[in-house]
């Protein structure tokens, strides 16, 4: 069986890493190239970087904070925001990154995701879904969480797996920020829709609760943010308590 990933998430604006709950109220929670190269040394498996402000302010996903990071640390990191072509890939790729993650653009164009896949393979795209609960049914929502779609989240998912994506990153707005779990229902579910690995976000806020996510569904990751950056949860005593639960993880 393939081990589990822990997977420290760095939401970036202006060169800072900020965190919120529910995507608003964001906090400043420290410098990213700092906060990478600690959890690259204390026993993260992979690092996601997603810059929250770029598809809204209609610009370029940080290239030279990229090129810092991969520097400084010795595993994959995947980078998203602002990404809407080949050369934006490109860019981020030659600047260290190993993955790039796409939101709101393939949405937009879905044949995007078949251009990367074919591209760079499907290893090298995560497909990123933010979703919330609406009326007993899961919807797709753009923009960092700010425009509501009418696309339905298992759907999508199933979608983005049969044009090459070899990765989701799901995180659930309503669970985002909350340390009151993962939205383990929603994610079992996903993990019977598709075959591709499944990375779970929003709503981490104790140990139990990726013991919980670990056990619920086939989920392949568990990402987090606040409890890592604010030391609530500590990436080596979280992997002792694992691997204690009979959940493979590398130690």
């Amino acid at each position: 069986m393939l081990a589990k990933r822990i997977i420290p998430c760095l939401d970036i604006k202006d060169s800072r890493t900020v965190k919120g709950v529910n995507f608003v109220d964001l906090k400043d929670a420290g410098n990213p190239v700092e906060l990478a190269r600690y959890y690259s040394e204390n026993g993260a498996d992979e690092l996601v970087f997603l810059d929250i402000t770029a598809t809204k302010e209609d610009r370029k996903t940080f290239a030279k904070l990229a090129n810092q990071i991969s520097e400084n640390i010795n595993i994959p990191f995947t980078v998203g925001g602002g990404i809407k072509s080949i050369e934006d890939v490109d860019i981020l790729l030659k600047s260290g990154a190993d993955k790039v993650s796409i939101n709101s653009f393939a949405v937009k164009n879905p044949s995007f995701i078949n251009e990367l896949a074919k591209k760079y393979g499907s290893q090298c795209v995560v497909l990123a879904i933010d979703a919330k609960h609406v009326k007993n049914d899961w919807f797709v929502y753009l923009v960092g969480g700010s425009i509501k779609t009418k696309i339905r989240l298992f759907d999508w998912a199933r979608e983005v797996e049969n044009r090459g994506a070899g990765e989701i990153l799901f995180t659930s707005m309503d669970h985002d920020g909350t340390k009151n779990g993962f939205a383990c229902q929603a994610l079992e579910k996903l993990s019977e829709t598709v075959n591709i690995p499944i990375i779970a976000s929003g709503g981490a806020g104790k140990i139990d609760h990726f013991i919980e996510v670990f056990k619920s569904g086939n989920i392949d990751a568990a990402l987090a943010a606040s409890v890592f950056h604010f030391n609530e949860i500590g990436l080596k005593e979280l992997k002792i308590n694992l691997k204690n639960k009979n959940i493979p993880i590398r130690l």
